[in-house]
């Protein structure tokens, strides 16, 4: 991957009268990265994105998008990215092939490319057997993709995308993740938000955020290596609900959760973790069919590192 830095954000911080939405933050994006912003709802995680868009003003700090400040010609960083909103905020009432018209004007691409453009966009984001189709009558996942087709119009090299998959299906979600890495395979800078743990997973890094600050930034792979001393068990038992309260009621595992079709718990020792879980379910008549070791999430990472956060902070 070229390291050279298309996004760069140094102590920025964006208010809104007395509450701080984006708190002295710094990062900076790669080209052809896909950058991903992880976050509970209001954590800052569009603001920050409306910042870099050149649609709020910073009220303190500096970022620069594809070289240029976004507080001094926000317009120009504007004109020379994609960016598609958390919200759909196309045009119902016009058909497929009628927004991407209208979004070809916007974004000012010449008359002489726009056919070639829109013919491109529309085979690329499977919508030729839309085109006429009225995008009120769309599904949420095609919306997604004319959103998306709207916001690659004008070939940018850099794609901010706040929350695209949010409400969507999770085979569209999926289908969506592939044209975001086919976007990157082409040396394009893909920076995109989500509350979606297994979202996160797909991004070459990710920066956590939490009440407006970015907790921890690093590769999923990393931050997941790189994750507290507790282990986490799988238990697998026919009678999950009755183990579950069994364990929660114990003080020596602090996180005890259904997961699939079993429980997960966080321990300290694996070892010592093991014996407790079956000698407490055994004392409750309760069969326990497997326990194994599990790999922490990118959930259990976000937690721990809020967690750890606010614990600074208070």
């Amino acid at each position: 991957m070229n390291r050279e830095p298309v996004v760069q954000v140094e102590g920025l911080v964006k208010q809104f009268g007395e509450f701080v939405a984006v708190d002295h933050i710094s990062f900076h994006v790669e080209k052809g990265e896909i950058f991903g912003f992880l976050g509970s709802n209001g954590a800052g995680k569009s603001t920050t994105i409306r910042v870099l868009c050149g649609l709020l003003a910073p009220t303190e700090g500096r970022a620069l998008v594809g070289g240029l400040d976004v507080a001094l010609y926000p317009e120009r960083v504007r004109q020379g990215i994609g960016y598609m909103s958390q919200k759909f905020s196309l045009y119902n009432e016009l058909s497929v092939q009628e927004n991407i018209d209208f979004f070809a004007g916007i974004y000012s691409v010449p008359r002489s490319n726009r056919e070639r453009r829109k013919q491109d966009v529309l085979e690329r984001m499977g919508l030729i057997s839309k085109r006429d189709v009225p995008t009120h009558l769309l599904a949420g996942g095609w919306k997604q993709r004319l959103a998306l087709a709207c916001a690659i119009l004008h070939e940018p090299g850099i794609i901010f995308l706040d929350e695209p998959t949010s409400g969507v299906d999770p085979l569209a979600r999926r289908d969506f993740w592939d044209l975001i890495y086919e976007l990157s395979g082409e040396g394009r800078t893909v920076f995109v938000t989500t509350h979606y743990m297994d979202e996160a997973e797909y991004c070459h890094r990710l920066a956590l955020m939490d009440e407006g600050r970015i907790v921890s930034l690093d590769s999923p792979e990393r931050l997941k290596a790189g994750f507290a001393p507790d282990r986490f068990l799988q238990v697998d038992t026919p009678r999950l609900l009755s183990a579950l309260d069994c364990l929660e009621a114990h003080p020596g595992f602090s996180e005890v959760s259904i997961f699939g079709s079993g429980l997960r718990l966080r321990v300290g020792d694996l070892v010592e973790g093991e014996r407790v879980v079956r000698e407490l379910l055994s004392n409750q008549g309760i069969e326990v069919h497997q326990i194994r070791e599990v790999q922490p999430t990118m959930e259990d990472v976000f937690i721990s590192q809020v967690e750890q956060s606010s614990g600074v902070r208070r």
